[in-house]
């Protein structure tokens, strides 16, 4: 396991810096700057901004500064939020996306996994042809659909939910629901395909033979085979998810990271842009190692690949 570890470390490392240096030198190479308002600045007030933050040095003098700081875990100031560090934006809008992202990739999972087993041992039923047709909803309307639709029935409608902020818990039930449903369209179609393989395969022939219950084929043999992919795929998914989703932190009036990166962007804070994709990389690079350790125990061939 430890050569497993270290193999995939000496991957993620140089992935890692390569994500950095291509986020870097576009952010400088997209036009506009940090500083261009629509109130034009008088020359030696841009001049004294970009010698405040160095960006009046050359590319390459900038790009080694900001490596050497992001070496010893500084991300830098925010170029656009006063008295700000890039830290402090990141600490202001994660807890909120890591609330909701988790949240909802539980709840995609728990029903993605449920729904594509019971439709794997029921093939082409018309249960089966039904979860099916559902899945394909699921992955082809996109959230700015069921976002507002659901907020037009629970909370417009019948008042049951708040239509957004976070003024208490139930302000995260809609958005995490607007985020799991695209996830349980997702997994239910992986855990779906995998159960069918599984199924056919000689030791789980095997096990019917020896007469073991069909509750313990699929739970203790079947499942553990079929949910390969779907740990795959949860590697970036949850990745994405906790991050943030732009459209629904709008949609919900929320305080994620999401909704920051993006304004971030427009206005070219390159600071707390390379912040968020250091973190965005991050986090899919640890997530996958984690789900490849995942499959490892699950499957030992992993491992020997």
């Amino acid at each position: 396991m430890f050569r497993f570890l270290l193999r995939r470390l000496l991957v993620a490392l140089p992935t890692l810096f390569l994500v950095v240096t291509v986020a870097f030198f576009m952010m400088r190479a997209a036009p506009g700057g940090p500083f261009e308002t629509n109130r034009k600045l008088p020359p030696e007030v841009e001049r004294n901004l970009a010698a405040k933050y160095g960006l009046d040095r050359p590319l390459g003098v900038q790009y080694l500064s900001y490596l050497t700081h992001v070496a010893r875990g500084d991300l830098g100031p925010s170029l656009k939020y006063q008295d700000r560090s890039v830290l402090d934006v990141i600490r202001e809008g994660f807890p909120t996306s890591l609330r909701l992202g988790l949240s909802a990739l539980i709840l995609g999972g728990a029903i993605g996994i449920g729904l594509g087993v019971f439709s794997a041992l029921h093939q082409n039923s018309a249960a089966d042809h039904a979860v099916t047709t559902l899945a394909v909803l699921g992955v082809c309307i996109p959230t700015f659909v069921t976002g507002p639709l659901l907020v037009l029935v629970f909370a417009s409608w019948l008042g049951w939910l708040p239509t957004g902020g976070l003024d208490d818990a139930r302000g995260y039930v809609l958005p995490v629901i607007v985020l799991a449903l695209p996830q349980v369209a997702i997994i239910s179609r992986l855990t779906r395909a995998g159960m069918v393989e599984v199924m056919r395969s000689n030791y789980v022939r095997t096990a019917r033979a020896k007469g073991l219950p069909e509750h313990s084929i699929v739970l203790n043999h079947a499942l553990r085979g079929a949910i390969l992919p779907v740990v795959s795929y949860l590697g970036p998914a949850a990745a994405g998810l906790i991050t943030g989703s732009l459209v629904v932190e709008k949609l919900f009036t929320l305080p994620g990271l999401g909704k920051a990166f993006v304004i971030s962007a427009l206005q070219r804070d390159y600071t707390v842009v390379m912040g968020v994709v250091i973190l965005y990389a991050s986090l899919v690079i640890g997530l996958n190692l984690l789900a490849e350790v995942i499959q490892s125990l699950l499957d030992p061939r992993v491992r020997l690949s």
